[in-house]
């Protein structure tokens, strides 16, 4: 039987074939027996699973983050599918590539290194430069920094996701600084999207299963970010103190607000640019995603508790090749009736959100 994608498991599917183990725990059931409660990953998304019978056995084959081969069978459970597994052994090392059991950026890692290093040429600052090349030439840093994830679930999680929402950040960097001019210190803003989470190449384990470090837990992001603009700090004698500061603010700031795990609240403009821009672009990834994995038969998304409400998922009608002018009133339809706005035969926009 070919394996099934976890994105296309569906209730009453059998399932068979490799998956990641990203949760293993032992639960007893009421009857006082034990079953393992666990979770899969493949490079579609996580399911969870457990093992009823002989679970006790079965547990002693394999272990949190092993690939394993698996038996199971889909089953609906509080409005999604869950797998009730029969066989699991783990796979031996080398059988396998772990690329294939966890989620990655559709951008291959040759178009994200090109656009590293036309970002960091496009900065004109010396002193800002030399602090870059030096953060970014460093192999292990780059190599870190073109493959973790932006983060453990949230927005961009998956492998290259931390590049490429720096990018996108750089990106819109880029034009707001042409936008309002002379008022933003264009390379002072880049170098700080460029920075802003790169202590969270130390901060998230991605090796197998995403998860957080030990100093991820126990540091952060923002405060490993820091420790290591100052380890390249020390090696640069002339870089002034006064922009030393004002990128480490952008960096210690970059939440937004103190509740969200920001040490400082922004003080500068480029700062104060470049929180809504990564609050932004984590937001928007966050919806695409949800608008490419929306259910059939539905506008609307399960609540999401990021944003605290549903999101409508349906497509915004287009009038491009209707024929009519802005302001226009449309054709009468086959049924007579013109459209009219708010009106459920016709439009209908506005009533929707009534």
């Amino acid at each position: 039987m070919k394996k099934k994608l976890i994105k296309d498991i569906k209730e009453k599917d059998s399932v068979v074939g490799p998956f990641l183990v990203v949760r293993k725990e032992t639960g007893i059931s009421k009857s006082g027996k034990a079953y393992l409660n666990l979770k899969f990953m493949d490079s579609t998304g996580e399911i969870e699973a457990r093992v009823w019978d002989d679970a006790e056995e079965l547990a002693r084959g394999f272990n949190k983050n092993d690939v394993v081969s698996i038996k199971g069978f889909a089953v609906a459970y509080q409005g999604g599918v869950q797998l009730n597994v029969s066989a699991v052994k783990a796979l031996a090392e080398g059988s396998y590539s772990l690329r294939d059991f966890l989620p990655s950026s559709e951008r291959d890692q040759a178009s994200l290194e090109a656009e590293l290093d036309s970002t960091l040429a496009s900065i004109k600052d010396r002193h800002l430069k030399a602090l870059m090349d030096s953060i970014f030439t460093d192999t292990e840093i780059r190599a870190k920094f073109l493959i973790a994830p932006a983060a453990k679930a949230m927005h961009h999680p998956y492998l290259g996701g931390l590049a490429e929402h720096v990018f996108s950040i750089c990106g819109l960097a880029d034009k707001v600084s042409s936008h309002y001019g002379a008022t933003v210190n264009r390379d002072l803003l880049l170098a700080g999207a460029m920075l802003h989470d790169i202590g969270k190449i130390y901060e998230l384990t991605y090796e197998r299963a995403f998860d957080y470090s030990d100093e991820g837990r126990l540091l952060g992001h923002i405060t490993m970010g820091v420790e290591l603009i100052d380890r390249k700090l020390a090696s640069l004698a002339d870089f002034p103190r006064e922009l030393a500061v004002l990128l480490k603010h952008m960096i210690l700031s970059h939440h937004g607000q103190l509740e969200f795990g920001s040490p400082k609240r922004p003080k500068t403009i480029e700062a104060i640019i470049l929180s809504y821009l990564d609050d932004l672009d984590a937001k928007v990834n966050t919806v695409r995603a949800l608008l490419n994995g929306k259910a059939e038969g539905s506008n609307w998304t399960p609540y999401q508790k990021l944003f605290e409400r549903y999101i409508y998922t349906g497509a915004a009608p287009s009038h491009e090749d209707d024929g009519n002018q802005p302001g226009e009133t449309a054709e009468p339809g086959e049924n007579g009736k013109k459209a009219v706005p708010g009106d459920d035969n016709g439009l209908g926009t506005m009533s929707l959100f009534k």
